[in-house]
């Protein structure tokens, strides 16, 4: 969900950020899927919830289930962006490894000031264990701290091979991360640990049994470690010279594991006994479909950004995904925080599509004058510059 994907600034050699079309447009993709499933489920009245998966509320909690892995997704792609440019440039790992570790730390951090900010919004309501809840800022965050470790770890002497480890070693960690999960769910419990810390493995939070509505390490990371490998793939030499190639593969990909994905959960072999197997939270299976319908998503943003109208023209979606932190961090007030549009739990489905419009609407409105801000800023300190200063800023 970090807000920009750009080239940092690493060991002194300053960089101008770039922005990628497609990659904004999928992470406003996800902003739109959290604000529906936030929206439905802060304000329809329970009669409207209780059609079931075939009723309107389920199909709405289904598509609910992408927006996070999707940012999660981006946040492993984005740091691989970062990294192979960089080694491109023949920064030190070190150097490398710092700053993704440390913007996954910057990360984690809002996540934690998030919680709080909560907290005393929700007081005297709001318990004081909400300040622990793993959240979905703070896998975040420390998504992109660990993948910043398997690229350090994954280091060699050359840009390319470094590249080619990262990506079969971040696919490695992805299988034994989704395959481990439903075992530290259940069988295989930490529950010598405190709470606090076991939640950040399990989700269990204050609770007698995980919570599949939190974001503990186990899955969650394995999707930051998948994207991690498809951005090394998307940012390589190959890929520069195959483009169009590569993102129809990867749709044929994307379909092929999500197909892949009901064989297994219908085959003969079981590696789970029925008492542990969870389909739709922990099961392997379901995260190999989520990461299919995430390659599937990532070829079509591609080719509708390329040829398509998202670029022509004012984009709404594109504009999001500048500022997806920020619209984020707003909105949830707005849904289920003390200051919602809306009574919680007591609107028809016609008056709580009304109410998401709203907040779309608002979020745009709140994301193009971030943007407009951040120019204005950019040009009022470039013309700050002594004529000296400003010619060397921008020959840098």
């Amino acid at each position: 969900m970090a807000d920009q994907i750009q080239v940092a600034t690493l060991g002194g050699a300053a960089a101008k950020p770039a922005r990628i079309a497609y990659i904004d447009w999928l992470r406003g993709l996800a902003c739109v899927g959290m604000f529906q499933a936030h929206c439905y489920n802060s304000w329809l009245r329970p009669s409207e919830k209780n059609a079931g998966l075939g009723g309107f509320y389920g199909w709405s909690q289904l598509i609910a289930t992408l927006p996070a892995p999707l940012f999660i997704f981006l946040a492993g792609l984005s740091v691989a962006m970062i990294t192979r440019h960089s080694r491109e440039k023949g920064v030190a790992r070190n150097a490398i490894a710092r700053t993704t570790i440390l913007r996954g730390a910057e990360i984690f951090g809002l996540g934690l000031l998030f919680r709080g900010q909560e907290y005393l919004l929700g007081y005297p309501n709001a318990p004081w264990t909400d300040l622990l809840r793993v959240d979905v800022l703070n896998i975040l965050g420390l998504s992109m701290m660990l993948v910043g470790v398997l690229c350090w770890l994954t280091a060699s002497a050359t840009p390319e091979k470094s590249n080619t480890r990262a990506i079969g070693w971040g696919l490695i960690a992805a299988t034994a991360i989704a395959v481990a999960t439903p075992w530290l769910w259940t069988t295989h419990r930490l529950r010598s640990l405190p709470w606090p810390i076991e939640s950040y493995l399990n989700g269990v939070h204050i609770y007698a049994q995980p919570q599949p509505w939190l974001f503990p390490i186990f899955p969650w990371v394995a999707f930051a470690f998948v994207g991690s490998s498809l951005g090394f793939l998307l940012f390589s030499e190959f890929a520069r010279r195959k483009e169009t190639l590569l993102f129809g593969v990867l749709a044929v990909a994307g379909t092929a594991a999500s197909l892949l994905s009901v064989l297994f959960d219908f085959g003969p072999i079981r590696l789970y006994s029925t008492a542990i197997y969870d389909y739709w939270h922990t099961s392997p299976n379901f995260f190999l479909m989520r990461c299919g319908i995430l390659l599937a998503l990532v070829s079509v943003a591609y080719a509708w950004c390329r040829w398509g109208w998202a670029q022509r023209g004012f984009s709404p979606i594109i504009q999001l995904g500048n500022t997806s932190l920020l619209v984020y961090w707003a909105h949830i007030e707005f849904v289920y925080g003390r200051f919602s549009i809306l009574p919680k739990g007591q609107c028809s489905l016609l008056k709580a599509t009304a109410g998401l419009l709203i907040i779309f609407a608002a979020m745009v409105a709140l994301s193009v004058f971030r943007t407009r801000w951040k120019k204005r800023r950019a040009t009022v300190l470039q013309s700050s510059q002594p004529p000296a200063a400003a010619a060397t800023a921008e020959s840098g």
